[in-house]
């Protein structure tokens, strides 16, 4: 039998109050899906998910009884957050499906907890660990395919995504954490499916889609969605990862961390319009749309790359030296993250009572002082500022 160190969740704070009072003495509730995954891994783990047979209105009596504070974040579905030592923990009823509607499900409770992990997507998701003894409860050959690292549907895959089309996209960035590679069947069951991705929100494509490009090394794994038409019906604009790939070695070669919207925008054509209005599609920031929009223009960088953080920000300057393959990427990487931007030492006020009579003429000199201030590279002194702007106005 499979077993964890319960000494990986008893030294969480206020965790082993939780369990207790939720019963997991007597076998009322586990610990279930990407904790014991990844404990079983090796791999860090922030979030704890916990599975109960209690319904949620017995979880919320206890809570309430043992002083901790919970939130019905989803009763309808069995799930209540309870907070313990400041920290949320999910606990959910177990669940089987009445009736599925491609994302949401009309479920009924139920104390069967193999009927509550043949709902899961994957079978490596669907391990339940015992909060006393540590040991690993096994329905569907999850632990089998976490030795060869294999992420498969559990029973059938178009049944799995007809009951929520976002599986699909999970599916490919599980295999692209996870795995080396894709499991035929779910992912021909993609494949035959991908037209369901029309059907989900914006938002859910986006919140997927940049997981998955935040992993080290999902090149290979997008390739193999276009090549199967995963991408087509949403995103019709990506048809290659050739820059996708150099910009994951510039990043590598820079040090520099995975930046989602970065490789998003080396998925895409270089236009800004595009990128702009694929940022709609996706329903992304205003802060990510503009740096989205911005590293779609691959116009060289300037000699100091300050100067193009000063007029679009450091991020958004960075992303413009590792797209473009910029050589000074590795040397400009550190100085740019740690950068404030600076500002102009003088106002138009200054250029006034230097003479300068009021009106337009103001801003458009106050504006050659500032390129040319830029261009000086940023002197912090405002009597350095005042002679570049008497050299402008012609004052001796």
């Amino acid at each position: 039998m499979t077993q964890l160190n319960p000494a990986l969740w008893q030294d969480r704070p206020g965790l082993p109050r939780l369990l207790t009072v939720l019963g997991a003495a007597e076998g009322d509730t586990r610990i279930v899906g990407g904790a014991v995954r990844d404990w079983l891994l090796n791999l860090p783990v922030s979030d704890i998910d916990i599975a109960t047979r209690l319904l949620p209105d017995a979880v919320m009596a206890r809570l309430a009884a043992a002083g901790i504070k919970s939130i019905p974040t989803g009763l309808q579905h069995g799930t209540v957050t309870a907070v313990v030592d400041g920290r949320p923990h999910e606990i959910t009823t177990l669940r089987r499906d009445i009736e599925t509607h491609g994302r949401h499900a009309t479920v009924a409770f139920t104390d069967d907890w193999q009927a509550d992990a043949a709902r899961r997507d994957f079978t490596i998701n669907a391990l339940y660990a015992d909060p006393v003894s540590g040991s690993v409860t096994d329905y569907f050959t999850g632990l089998a395919d976490l030795s060869t690292r294999t992420v498969r549907f559990i029973g059938d895959a178009r049944t799995r995504i007809a009951e929520d089309h976002l599986r699909i996209l999970r599916f490919f960035r599980f295999s692209a954490r996870f795995s080396d590679h894709l499991e035929p069947a779910g992912l021909l069951a993609c494949a035959e499916r991908a037209n369901d991705l029309m059907a989900l929100s914006r938002e859910r494509i986006r919140d997927e889609l940049l997981k998955l490009l935040a992993l080290p090394a999902p090149a290979p794994t997008i390739a193999a969605m276009l090549a199967h038409g995963i991408l087509a019906p949403i995103l019709p604009e990506i048809t290659g990862t050739a820059a996708l790939e150099a910009l994951i070695a510039a990043e590598a070669a820079a040090t520099v961390s995975p930046g989602p919207i970065r490789r998003l925008a080396a998925l895409l054509p270089e236009k800004p319009a595009i990128a702009a209005d694929i940022a709609v599609r996706l329903k992304l920031s205003n802060a990510e749309k503009a740096r989205l929009t911005e590293a779609a223009d691959r116009t060289p960088v300037p000699a100091d790359p300050r100067a193009l953080a000063y007029a679009i920000g450091a991020d958004a300057a960075l992303d413009r030296l590792l797209l473009t393959n910029d050589p000074r990427a590795p040397h400009w990487a550190g100085p740019l993250r740690d950068w404030p931007r600076p500002r102009l030492p003088i106002s138009g006020k200054d250029l006034i009572a230097m003479g300068l009579p009021p009106g337009p003429a103001v801003s458009r000199k106050l504006a050659e002082v500032e390129s040319r201030w830029i261009a000086a590279g940023f002197p912090a002194s405002q009597p350095a500022t005042l002679a570049i702007a008497r050299e402008i106005l012609g004052i001796r």
